[in-house]
């Protein structure tokens, strides 16, 4: 049994990672190959000619069709053979490639994994600051040699930033603020509200001003496998509370969405949207570095645990009182996984 959902959008790619030229991704566990058409659609196909299993994402562009650069069979972007590797021989259309259900939003290209018929694109996860006007986004892609669940604990997880970031974000004070943790159908919560403490660099900066700030993050598991991070400060006597926090101060959402590889790999996309300084490029390009040597402590980190699960095959993790986030996402998606295909949820994280 997989340890992923079905029926279910997986981001496959940023929308600027596919162009004209063939890329190839493993996608719960399945090859696909992945391009664009003449007229910019994303198509997505098995990445193994029919013929020898070559991996199409190897062979040549012609028009919108891919030739297998093996024998040179011509496959369309419908997935049906256009042309036989002999010239001679009588086109066979029952030759087929296995194609998948494809939709780009919020700067992503998301691929279904099940079954392709029940592929809405109404059921694509709300990320709605990645698209809405007077926010900006960017971000990058990781690939990562760890299960994708161990992505999920630690980004549920509010109080690794002190020892795993101590030389980016971490804070001391961030271990003295209460977590509160919550759930209800697919959606988890975890979240911590840290009144008149002193702004880290990066918010003091947002901000463009001195003095104490109340400070809020406020993690979101979205099924099927993303977490968002709803961050921030605002001065003191602003009148920002945790519920109510959107009208004060300066405020970002950090987009993670981990799609599984293997068993023991991930796609690793994230970024950060934000409502400030929207149109400096310079800043955006800045913080998307910055951001991603933070991520790069966490994966050092996570694929250290995983070589360390695979060599204790005898050993289990243990859950503690600061993993209920984690623990709470996992149990949603085992409870899927047993009870089979079912409607996803599209919750949406607070405006």
């Amino acid at each position: 049994m997989s340890s992923w959902m079905v029926d279910r959008w997986y981001v496959a790619a940023w929308d600027a990672e596919v162009d004209r030229a063939p890329v190839a991704r493993t996608i719960c566990r399945v090859p696909i190959l992945l391009y664009r058409t003449l007229d910019r659609r994303v198509i997505a196909m098995r990445d193994a000619c029919p013929h020898r299993l070559l991996p199409l994402s190897m062979g040549i562009r012609e028009g919108d069709s891919i030739r297998c650069r093996y024998h040179g069979l011509k496959i369309g972007p419908d997935g049906v053979a256009e042309e036989m590797p002999l010239k001679t021989e009588r086109l066979n259309t029952a030759i087929c490639v296995e194609t998948y259900a494809i939709a780009e939003k919020h700067r992503f290209v998301w691929l279904w994994v099940g079954d392709k018929a029940k592929a809405d694109p109404a059921l694509i996860p709300d990320f709605w600051p990645c698209s809405a006007e007077g926010w900006t986004f960017d971000g990058g892609h990781d690939r990562v040699g760890c299960d994708y669940r161990l992505l999920i604990d630690n980004l549920m997880d509010l109080t690794h930033e002190t020892h795993v970031h101590a030389g980016s974000i971490g804070q001391p004070e961030l271990m003295e603020a209460p977590i509160e943790t919550a759930s209800e159908g697919e959606a988890v919560t975890v979240s911590r509200w840290m009144p008149g403490v002193d702004a880290p660099p990066f918010w003091r900066g947002a901000l463009k001003q001195d003095g104490p700030v109340d400070r809020w993050q406020v993690c979101h598991f979205v099924a099927p496998s993303s977490v968002i991070i709803d961050v921030g400060v605002a001065p003191v006597g602003a009148g920002a509370t945790l519920a109510d926090h959107d009208r004060q101060g300066v405020r970002g959402f950090v987009i993670d969405s981990m799609t599984p590889e293997t068993g023991t790999s991930c796609h690793y996309f994230w970024g950060m949207a934000r409502n400030f300084d929207i149109s400096d490029q310079g800043f955006t390009a800045r913080f998307k570095r910055q951001q991603g040597g933070v991520f790069a402590e966490d994966i050092e980190i996570l694929e250290a645990q995983q070589r360390s699960i695979l060599a204790n095959p005898d050993l289990k993790l243990r859950a503690y009182a600061i993993d209920g986030g984690g623990v709470r996402a996992r149990r949603v998606i085992e409870r899927d996984i047993q009870g089979g295909p079912r409607a996803p949820s599209n919750e949406s994280i607070a405006a």
